[in-house]
């Protein structure tokens, strides 16, 4: 069973941003505030054990992030499984008996408002249960059982395995699906022009 309490968010922003032209694309501004106040704005409430951030390099430059920030241990931009891995090992070190994390991309600022109630409904019947809209499958949107975090480091270590998809599937996940109107919660801002369709989806909302 998942409560609310023992759930531990992780806002994932490891990642090397390309198609943005580099930099921290979470810290890119979208109607005057950040991408990652946007989601943490969303997110945090949803979340009883607080969240952590997920990103590597100079820590500082998140400074306005509430929680803890802690950075990939598996090397060489293993992708987003090495922060869940980390996210993980981080639950499983802590006092207060954390049992799941929920996991969400750190360029997604329009998040559904009951995403970690209704992961944690479908996780009742599935060790792992993911986000879907529009028929397809978000694999880093998903909600995450600490006792799985074994698997995962075989998964990405020991095997050398970088497909999220690849894990959840082995793992017998379940997808949960989200509408699209007015538009898709787990809409990426991957590039410039990503940003400017935001821009004007919030000017007209």
């Amino acid at each position: 069973m998942v409560t609310d309490g023992v759930v531990l968010g992780v806002v994932l922003a490891g990642g090397l941003s390309r198609r943005m032209g580099g930099g921290d694309k979470t810290l890119r501004l979208l109607a005057g505030r950040s991408l990652l106040d946007r989601v943490v704005e969303r997110f945090a409430p949803q979340c009883g054990a607080g969240l952590i951030l997920n990103a590597n390099g100079d820590p500082a430059r998140f400074t306005r992030f509430p929680g803890e920030i802690i950075a990939d241990d598996v090397p060489d931009h293993a992708g987003p499984l090495a922060g869940i891995l980390a996210a993980l090992d981080y639950a499983a070190h802590t006092p207060s008996g954390i049992g799941h994390v929920a996991s969400v991309t750190g360029d997604a600022p329009f998040l559904p408002l009951d995403l970690v109630a209704r992961l944690a409904g479908a996780a009742r019947d599935a060790p792992i249960a993911m986000a879907s809209s529009n028929g397809r499958e978000h694999f880093t949107v998903a909600l995450w059982p600490v006792a799985v975090r074994a698997a995962l480091r075989d998964y990405l270590v020991v095997r050398g395995e970088r497909r999220v998809g690849g894990f959840l599937r082995e793992q017998g996940a379940v997808a949960v699906e989200w509408g699209t109107d007015p538009l898709d919660p787990f809409w990426n801002i991957n590039t410039p022009d990503d940003l400017g369709r935001a821009e004007s989806y919030l000017a007209n909302a």
